[in-house]
């Protein structure tokens, strides 16, 4: 941490307040934009009156966000200099946000790398300010993940960019990883066997508050470049955290003993099968947990002011959160953050694959239902409303996928009636949307090879629709020839069932809705007749 006053502050005065943030008069690039905190703090920015910039991998996952309109999207990759140099131009404040969390491979060396060309660039662009957003730890030695997360946050102090880098706890929020873990082993288990960790310390943290953070840290003296703790008011053992979730959601208190035997790698695999968190994801997060991670300093508080109400108690973070998510109102969810597939993975679009042994299940069927009566029941499958095709047989998939480490049904769907790319939905990712003709969902299951569910609406001349459902499977090796052929017995009685329920249900939406139609005109006939004998009667 380097400092710039004997105490190890700043020598001027804060310019920050919760209304009126400099960041206004900036142009900001924002890199991690598609992920949890990234995705909530761009529309912040924006409305703060920043110029925003966004550096994706993927602009696809942006289509159908509400303020990607609003922002500069910039596609590249925090590895590729290439990319990375013409995204800093003109720039004052970067914020980055990328975490390699459930990442496969050498995570560190990637995340080195990237640390590395966005502290190059942004150096050479003359980039003002650098926001980092890293995690609690206490000194010596700590797990790969957040080792790798305080290496970052060296990378980009070392920079000559002045640069925030602050430290955060576990994040309470609606749609947050660290927030669905807890939820779920409470609401799954009465009563919890866990590993010992449960009784260490932690500051967690409102995901509001983070946000403020990030907000005033653009704002801060040019002269100030160090790390900065960043907690909310309570300090609670994970076991007060869980019986403190129960308490909000109405649950009885939840004994918890402590199993000496629970190994980190042990633990991650009963958080997979008891929770939504997938095990890529939850390794990092149990890793972290295996430390006291607490608020060392304050000083945070002489730059960027708390919030004017004060930052939130952990219960009540987590009440907002349940609110939330009982209202639908989730903005960004850690579904978001893709755990499955590097860029170099297959694509069913791919034309270079024409080589490939490719496997499909082609189902066609006409059907008298309108396009938009058979799109809504495709947009909302799903989630609580199911597949339409012998539920226990996706529920024992789902169970399969996560015992072998998969994200399985749990996850279900952000809404229940729209979708948008890059949307997790149950085992699936939205991967292509052409709302009202074309669905493709790519399967994050753990299969031997990459999977493919197509869905596909046209009009038909005479009235109606012609539906497609297209299943594709491009195999790995001959695991993958193996499993395709195993599980293709199924196929006919699964797919076969869900092509039929599909169109059935659209057909009898249709009749439904074109029913109340007929009574509502025959209702408004009827009222225009009685009010001309009405007339005719009182002349």
């Amino acid at each position: 941490m380097s400092a710039n006053t004997p105490d190890g502050m700043p020598s001027s005065a804060p310019v920050t307040s919760d209304t009126d943030h400099a960041v206004a008069s900036r142009r900001v690039l924002v890199t991690g934009a598609t992920g949890y905190i990234g995705g909530r703090l761009t529309p912040r920015l924006v409305a703060a009156g920043a110029d925003v910039r966004v550096l994706v991998r993927s602009p696809e996952k942006l289509s159908d966000v509400p303020w990607s309109g609003d922002v500069e999207v910039v596609q590249g990759d925090l590895t590729d200099p290439e990319t990375v140099r013409p995204a800093m131009e003109g720039v004052d404040v970067v914020y980055y946000l990328a975490h390699a969390m459930g990442g496969k491979g050498d995570f560190e060396r990637a995340e080195a790398d990237a640390a590395h060309t966005v502290a190059d660039a942004a150096r050479d662009a003359g980039v003002r300010r650098i926001v980092y957003l890293g995690g609690l730890h206490p000194e010596g030695d700590l797990s790969k993940h957040l080792q790798s997360r305080k290496d970052v946050g060296d990378v980009l102090l070392a920079s000559g960019v002045p640069t925030v880098a602050l430290q955060a706890g576990v994040v309470i929020g609606s749609g947050s990883a660290s927030f669905e873990m807890v939820r779920h082993l409470t609401d799954v288990l009465p009563y919890m066997p866990a590993p010992k960790w449960v009784r260490n310390v932690i500051q967690p943290i409102a995901v509001r508050d983070v946000l403020h953070y990030l907000l005033g840290a653009a704002d801060v003296p040019d002269d100030v470049n160090r790390t900065f703790d960043i907690g909310g008011p309570d300090v609670l053992r994970y076991g007060q955290m869980m019986n403190g979730y129960a308490l909000e959601a109405g649950l009885k208190q939840r004994p918890i003993a402590s199993l000496p035997v629970f190994t980190p790698w042990l633990a991650s695999q009963w958080v997979n099968l008891v929770t939504p968190v997938p095990r890529a994801l939850a390794v990092p997060i149990i890793a972290s947990l295996q430390y006291d991670c607490v608020v060392r300093e304050h000083d945070i508080d002489a730059v960027v002011p708390p919030p004017a109400e004060g930052l939130l108690p952990y219960r009540r973070a987590v009440r907002l959160a349940l609110q939330r998510e009982q209202d639908g109102d989730v903005e960004t969810s850690w579904q978001d953050s893709s755990v499955a597939g590097a860029p170099s993975d297959l694509l069913p679009s791919d034309p270079d694959w024409s080589g490939h042994t490719v496997y499909t299940d082609d189902r066609q069927t006409d059907t008298s239902a309108p396009p938009a009566e058979l799109w809504k029941v495709l947009e909302s499958i799903g989630g609580e409303n199911g597949w339409y095709s012998f539920p226990l047989a996706w529920s024992a998939r789902g169970w399969m996928d996560r015992l072998v480490g998969g994200v399985g049904l749990r996850r279900g769907r952000r809404s229940a009636t729209t979708l948008r790319v890059g949307d997790a939905l149950d085992w699936w990712r939205v991967e292509k949307l052409d709302r009202g003709h074309l669905l493709r969902l790519r399967a994050e299951m753990k299969v031997p090879g990459g999977a493919w569910l197509e869905l596909t609406v046209e009009p038909r001349p005479g009235g109606g629709s012609h539906y497609r459902q297209r299943a594709v499977f491009f195999p790995q090796g001959l695991g993958g020839r193996l499993y395709w052929f195993a599980i293709l017995p199924f196929h006919g009685v699964i797919f076969s069932g869900m092509l039929r329920r599909i169109t059935a249900t659209a057909e009898r939406e249709a009749t439904a809705r074109a029913g109340t139609s007929r009574e509502d005109a025959a209702h408004g006939a009827g009222s225009a007749g009685a009010s001309t004998s009405d007339a005719t009667a009182a002349a």
